[in-house]
């Protein structure tokens, strides 16, 4: 059954089962997108099983330490997987100190959280439960381990108890099938010249070129994986170091990972602490230079763009909005 809250607007492409065999889960990649990039670790495999189990477990609250919040809380399929809000929640009704990235297309991610501090999707899944839900791993073991469906979909799908690694590896599995491609504008890159305006196109020529973006948002997915240093927050009084905190070494000092630009009209705020609440905001930041500080990105400069050229770089970043489908909403297994 199909929540209202999830129908319309909503901008991913779910991958699809073609032509599998038994049990093996096949991408079937929306147009834009590269199956040879896609990064799937040898030991986590995706199945249809596994997928299914992710998917449940993504949105079930009874994950979290007082029950109040699932994955799903915080990545609203509608929002392109963010949450519309400045800061993510936590238990306890705090606020994280970082805005929630969005999940399209981290099948093809490389480095994970705004500082990279994990090298995995499994990883990012265990350290999100420990943290952002407050659980352990006993009490996730302990709840899971009560629920009948739970403890059988385990033992069919791993042959062993409820454990850790295996709900880190099953949320992960279905996190790689959320994906963003058929845009307007990978329509025009696939030949239709009429899929984006002429407007659009001038905003991409800009992109490449005199503005300069795509030295960071690079390739299909537009992102280089890396970390750059805009300088937001860093004269906070209290500045979040980003990057440092992961490597200590002062050239990552504010830095922060590229997101995605997909999906972009949906992830609203921007920034690494959702402090830009527009892309008319964020098109102007990188249009003055960033924040001046000793480890800014060489890449940002003033870029002079004119009124007209803002108007054609936001309607580029328009076109990049996927085809959007129905998500369900599974019910919590009892």
């Amino acid at each position: 059954m199909l929540s209202a809250q999830w129908i319309s607007l909503v901008t991913l492409v779910y991958v699809t089962l073609a032509s599998a065999a038994p049990g093996e889960y096949r991408f079937q990649l929306p147009l834009g997108l590269s199956e040879q990039a896609l990064n799937i670790p040898q030991d986590n495999p995706l199945t249809q099983g596994k997928v299914n189990l992710g998917r449940q477990l993504f949105f079930d609250r009874r994950l979290s330490a007082d029950g109040s919040l699932a994955c799903a809380t915080c990545h609203i399929p509608a929002l392109g997987f963010s949450d519309g809000q400045p800061l993510s929640n936590e238990i306890n009704g705090q606020k994280a100190e970082r805005n929630t990235p969005s999940l399209v297309n981290r099948a093809f991610g490389h480095s994970y959280f705004w500082d990279g501090r994990a090298s995995s999707l499994e990883e990012t899944v265990l350290l999100t439960l420990r943290t952002q839900l407050g659980t352990t791993d006993e009490a996730i073991v302990q709840k899971l381990s009560g629920i009948r469906a739970y403890s059988d979909e385990f033992r069919r799908l791993f042959g062993t108890p409820v454990t850790v690694g295996g709900v880190s590896k099953a949320i992960a599995a279905f996190v790689r099938t959320i994906t963003s491609g058929n845009s307007p504008f990978d329509r025009f890159e696939a030949g239709d010249r009429t899929a984006i305006s002429l407007e659009a196109q001038r905003g991409f020529k800009l992109f490449k070129r005199k503005a300069k973006c795509a030295k960071c948002h690079k390739g299909f997915n537009f992102t280089d994986e890396k970390f750059h240093n805009t300088g937001i927050g860093l004269y906070d009084p209290d500045p979040d170091l980003g990057r440092y905190a992961i490597t200590h070494r002062n050239e990552d000092k504010g830095a922060f990972k590229t997101p995605t630009l997909r999906d972009l009209a949906h992830t609203a705020p921007y920034m690494h602490d959702g402090s830009l609440g527009t892309l008319e905001e964020v098109i102007q930041f990188y249009n003055e230079g960033g924040l001046k500080n000793p480890y800014l990105a060489q890449e940002l400069k003033h870029l002079h763009l004119t009124p007209q050229e803002r108007a054609d770089l936001l309607a580029f970043l328009y076109s990049l909005t996927g085809a959007g489908v129905n998500a369900p909403t599974p019910a919590p297994p009892k």
